[in-house]
């Protein structure tokens, strides 16, 4: 099994490529979604409720509905503080945030937003979140951020992070989907709204300083000190996201020699190459799609990018991109060694799908591992009382404590993760590729690879829900299977697919819960060969549990 590489992959975007952005927005106005259709209907996957304007799966209906479950959820839960609201650069996000905004300021909620419209990255909503709530028993306060994270160009999304300031979890999510399909089947008969007009000059809604905020409390989690001693040269790269104007700050504040390669914003993201498919996509943990940073990879000692939220970070340095895996084992390794004030006991977060040369470098640290199903959401908790010391996914996205030991975000943070590319550097004179490879040297090589094939709904459904008992092969590319999950170990919860272990290697299965794709991860112990031979059985083992189904 390989993925379909399109031809385009890695080529600029052209002019028939971009979205046009006037008839997305006016798609998002004019389309009134069908409940009865499920494609039409709100669904909150991993990261919030996804879709278009054009195919009716992210319209103004949906939001407003949408919203009004959260302030009701808010209200049953007792939560009475500021609600964080945040966008990113998407052209849908803008129209989205008004429509939140009429449907909050209706319900009396106290709303934060960005001074001056300053987009928001999401690990700035979860901050202020939590810096709101520290000592307050009561008067909590909760986010909104508006964002489809990397997706491309004619997406959309809405997520919610409740009073830890992380991604709600399922209960809530549920919730909160059920109750806005209600509210979309009685055409939004029992939506309390307000005109746009009113509810911005609304008592309730009122600016917050994300950016000053965020910027000045970062000191308190890298050592900015030694970063600009060592003179450490960086390179930024925005890519076009709600970070934009986050990275010139830093460098100012903290005097650092951090240049920004771009600050365009540009709601067709006509500056991106394609992705692996030909998709206009901001994934900085994509060689294809990160083609404008690796072009520039000799200017610098280390470089980086975030995606649209900034909450996934991609690290590129003089060998090129350096795969997520690679960047997670080797900052897991560094940032346990170095920071004393943390817990002795403070654990190290992953996902199933993510590399074991994480669980290799976890064992020589001393720390316990904490494996999840994917979904950051996982981690929030541990973060929010220091028993993680970080949480991670294969994705590229990770957060972990201030230096002090206690809560930084609960959500994904991509600034500080690229920033640590630095800090590691400065630390030890060599970049964090050279790091990695260290680990190899020290635990033995291993070779890792997703690929990804399109999927319906129905094929997601029974993928999502396999059990280990439908699987029927005992080998895995030549090696006896150990182990067939079904739930993560760390939590003993349902990872939404499979994973299958073997002495020499894994692979787990798993449907995308934004897109039209299922993912096949896998990982060998021997050998680049070896691995594909992995990755093209995993996909014979699981059509025919598919096929059994």
């Amino acid at each position: 099994m390989a993925t379909q590489i399109s031809p385009l992959a890695g080529k600029p975007a052209q002019a028939a490529q971009l979205v046009d952005v006037d008839k997305l927005i006016a798609a998002y106005f004019d389309i009134k979604p069908d409940p009865s259709v499920p494609a039409q209907r709100v669904a909150f996957g991993t990261s919030g409720h996804r879709g278009s304007s054009f195919d009716g799966s992210f319209n103004e209906h949906h939001l407003l509905a949408i919203t009004q479950a959260i302030c009701e959820y808010r209200k049953a839960q007792g939560v009475d503080g500021p609600l964080f609201l945040g966008i990113d650069t998407h052209a849908l996000s803008g129209p989205a945030r008004d429509s939140a905004l009429e449907v909050l300021a209706a319900n009396g909620v106290e709303v934060r937003v960005a001074v001056g419209g300053e987009y928001t990255p999401t690990p700035a909503v979860s901050h202020a979140i939590l810096v709101y709530n520290r000592g307050r028993p009561t008067g909590l306060a909760d986010g909104i951020v508006v964002t489809p994270s990397h997706n491309p160009p004619d997406n959309g999304g809405f997520k919610y992070n409740p009073v830890n300031g992380g991604p709600a979890d399922t209960a809530i999510t549920r919730q909160v989907q059920d109750r806005a399909n209600a509210l979309l089947e009685a055409h939004l008969a029992g939506v309390s709204r307000v005109s746009l007009q009113q509810a911005r000059s609304a008592a309730t809604t009122r600016e917050h300083d994300f950016l000053g905020h965020y910027v000045a409390d970062l000191g308190n989690v890298l050592d900015f000190d030694l970063i600009r001693s060592a003179g450490i040269h960086m390179g930024v790269d925005p890519l076009g996201g709600a970070g934009v104007h986050y990275w010139a700050r830093i460098a100012e504040r903290y005097r650092l020699n951090l240049e920004v390669v771009s600050e365009q914003v540009d709601p067709t993201f006509s500056f991106m190459s394609l992705d692996w498919d030909g998709k206009i996509r901001m994934d900085p943990s994509s060689s294809y799609a990160m083609q404008r940073l690796i072009g520039m990879k000799d200017r610098f000692d280390v470089a980086f990018a975030c995606d649209t939220d900034h909450d996934r970070h991609g690290v590129v340095t003089k060998a090129g991109l350096l795969p997520s895996n690679h960047y997670i084992a080797a900052m897991v390794d560094d940032v346990f060694n170095n920071r004393p004030q943390w817990s002795a006991k403070a654990a190290v977060g992953k996902t199933v799908v993510s590399s074991s040369m994480i669980d290799r470098v976890a064992k020589r640290l001393g720390r316990d591992l904490y494996e999840t199903p994917v979904g950051f959401k996982w981690f929030a908790d541990g973060l929010f009382d220091g028993s993680l010391g970080m949480g991670s996914e294969e994705s590229a996205g990770a957060s972990f404590l201030r230096r002090d030991g206690t809560v930084w975000t609960t959500d994904k943070d991509g600034l500080v993760p690229a920033l640590f590319a630095a800090e590691l550097t400065a630390r030890h004179g060599h970049d964090p590729a050279e790091h990695y490879r260290g680990l190899c040297d020290a635990f033995g090589e291993v070779f890792f690879d997703r690929v990804e094939a399109p999927a319906n709904a129905q094929q997601k459904q029974v993928l999502g829900k396999l059990s280990p008992g439908q699987l029927k092969a005992n080998k895995l590319a030549g090696a006896a299977i150990t182990q067939v999950l079904d739930k993560a170990p760390g939590n003993d919860a349902a990872i939404g697919g499979i994973k299958v272990v073997a002495d020499n290697g894994w692979f787990a299965a798993r449907p995308s819960g934004t897109e039209d794709i299922y993912k096949i991860y896998g990982e060998s112990f021997e050998s680049q060969q070896h691995l594909q031979a992995i990755l093209s059985e995993a996909q014979g083992i699981v059509d025919a549990a598919l096929a059994q189904a």
